[in-house]
């Protein structure tokens, strides 16, 4: 269980970007024309329309119609043609790409998703936390805490399976897609031991030479977007997991206190869980410990 994004071919050091099983060979096996006229007799639109659309390399599904009922007009293709014309040329997923597209999708129709997000207040944190290593500490705090969110679950069987022990799956964004390596045990190891760790995933995310064991089998997910930007964000969770933590950009702002305004430093942070066997409140509590724990001096 807990399948990989993933999965690279060892050979020459290059990702394969294959989807476990046989799904990616499937799909590549279709011809792209069949597709295409699938699609496109779903679409209203008179023959002499259609005809004009396979002329100028129009697909269908891609117009947007402004006819009665509906209906694509000679207008509507000239337009799509013209904005065409104005892009780059169509480019098929392949690889990480479309590994990624193809497991979204999946956990997109699948997942129940819902989300809750706090503010944690960081003013206390020293300027060169490891603000990473500090969200691993607080994600282990919440699973212990509420463990029906470091859990797998199986739609088919209807089964969950609650996991005694913590394996963090940590996304990392590269520019040929989505990566989520996987962080072992991280209750058991100290700091100084998980930031090695994760310097050594990272370096091997960036040598594309990440062992196809390394992707699989976590428990939950952690997205640390802020250091990119963003605030608060609604997550997807990839089955068997039931949630995955996001933390946002760190930012000074106002806040109110007892005693008047204060500038604070503030860390956004966006719980998703399945709410299929999740329930709101434990994924409340989750979040207030999640918070809690960041917000406590070391």
């Amino acid at each position: 269980m807990g399948g990989a994004l993933v999965e690279y071919d060892a050979t020459e050091g290059k990702d394969a970007g294959s989807i476990v099983g046989e799904l990616v060979r499937d799909a590549e096996s279709v011809d792209e024309t069949e597709v295409r006229h699938r699609e496109d007799r779903g679409m209203r639109a008179t023959p002499a329309v259609r005809a004009l659309a396979r002329k100028l390399d129009v697909d269908l599904s891609l117009v947007a119609p402004s006819g009665p009922g509906d209906t694509i007009t000679r207008a509507d293709v000239e337009r799509a043609a013209k904005s065409l014309s104005d892009a780059g040329p169509a480019e098929r997923l392949r690889g990480m790409r479309r590994a990624m597209a193809q497991r979204m999708a999946a956990a997109h129709s699948e997942v129940v998703r819902a989300t809750v997000t706090e503010d944690a207040d960081i003013e206390s944190w020293e300027q060169d936390e490891d603000v990473t290593i500090r969200l691993v500490r607080a994600l282990v705090a919440a699973c212990k805490a509420q463990p029906s969110l470091n859990a797998w679950y199986n739609a088919r069987k209807g089964e969950r399976r609650l996991i005694g022990r913590i394996d963090i799956g940590l996304a990392i964004d590269t520019k040929d897609g989505l990566i989520v390596p996987v962080l072992r045990n991280v209750s058991a190891r100290n700091a100084g031991d998980l930031r090695q760790a994760l310097d050594r995933m990272r370096s091997d995310v960036a040598d594309r030479v990440v062992p196809p064991e390394e992707l699989r089998g976590a428990t939950i997910t952690l997205s640390n977007f802020g250091m990119i930007g963003g605030l608060y964000a609604n997550l997807v969770v990839v089955p068997p997991q039931v949630a995955i933590v996001g933390a946002g950009r760190i930012e000074r702002r106002v806040v109110a206190g007892r005693n008047g305004p204060h500038v604070k430093r503030m860390l956004p942070l966006s719980l998703t869980f399945d709410h299929r066997v999740v329930t709101g409140g434990e994924a409340a509590r989750f979040i207030t410990v999640l918070k809690k724990d960041l917000e406590e001096l070391i």
